[in-house]
């Protein structure tokens, strides 16, 4: 079993910044990778960015790209979202989640087994 706990949200203006973290604990072999997504009302919920705990392959989603960062501190446990040029789409409850085993399509939220309990990003024009 893995834990997972979220923080950061926030409510910031278009163009502004915000950063995630996400504290895992538990079995660390079922934590080979992990991945932050969001859901917003309505909608599915969509993969954000992603990362191989390794130190391996990253994914981010396109419209994300050169907005967002994903990074890691293995020794700490855990993996952060950098936001930046925030956009009013972003506007989302944002969820950490991770897998032993996701191989390909690491965006896909049904390869994720643990998740946290979400953190809210609300982002205002």
């Amino acid at each position: 079993q893995v834990q997972l706990v979220e923080s950061g949200g926030g409510s910031v203006q278009a163009g502004g910044s915000l950063s995630l973290s996400c504290a895992a604990s538990g079995d660390t072999y079922s934590s080979n990778y992990m991945g932050w997504f969001r859901q917003a009302p309505g909608k599915e919920r969509e993969g954000v960015a992603a990362i191989v705990t390794g130190g391996g392959r990253t994914a981010y989603a396109d419209s994300v790209k050169g907005r967002f960062t994903i990074s890691q501190d293995n020794a700490k446990n855990t993996m952060y979202l950098q936001m930046n040029s925030l956009k009013p789409e972003d506007t989302a409850l944002y969820y950490c989640a991770a897998a032993r085993r996701v191989e390909w399509l690491l965006l896909n939220p049904y390869k994720y087994d643990y998740w946290g309990q979400g953190t809210q990003v609300t982002v205002s024009s």
